[in-house]
């Protein structure tokens, strides 16, 4: 927040609010003393999406420039005046959209490898689906395998907590 030039005001009751977050738990229907969250936010904490769209500004910004210098080729909605979509986020989701090139995958572990360490924020790969439309099963096992992820469906619902990459033939 200090690099997008949130004030310091701002970054201090953002910091309190993470930091001072204590717990305490039921034990034979009793509760016992409050003791302090080391690690984290709460778990359906309400600022907890609205800190991670701030953290992932800079894949946002990544993508944007992957695209105006044609190192990534996105996909085209709708046909008359198309729209340009390449990634999409909600909460802790993040959608990369793409049209099946070898250099797209390429150019998608280099700004996911990038966006890791200038973040230091961690993609996790295990959960991660590569998902194809028209494309074969050998070229995704392919570009599944240089992504380190896995080979998924098309999904019928949303996924949560997952980074899909989704490839058009």
């Amino acid at each position: 927040m200090h690099r997008m030039a949130f004030p310091v005001l701002w970054r201090k009751w953002i910091k309190e609010c993470v930091t001072t977050t204590t717990a305490s738990i039921l034990v034979n229907g009793s509760p016992i003393d409050e003791f302090p969250l080391k690690r984290g936010l709460r778990q359906r904490d309400p600022i907890s999406p609205f800190l991670f769209l701030l953290a992932t500004e800079g894949l946002n910004v990544m993508m944007d420039s992957a695209v105006e210098n044609n190192l990534f080729t996105s996909y085209g909605v709708g046909a008359v005046s198309s729209v340009v979509v390449s990634h999409l986020q909600f909460a802790d989701d993040t959608l990369l959209l793409c049209t099946k090139s070898w250099a797209n995958v390429r150019a998608l572990r280099a700004v996911l490898t990038l966006f890791a360490k200038m973040s230091g924020l961690k993609v996790n790969f295990h959960k991660s689906l590569l998902v194809g439309i028209n494309i074969g099963e050998s070229w995704l096992s392919e570009a599944a395998s240089i992504l380190n992820c896995k080979v998924g469906k098309i999904p019928s619902c949303i996924l949560v907590s997952r980074l899909v990459v989704i490839l058009e033939g």
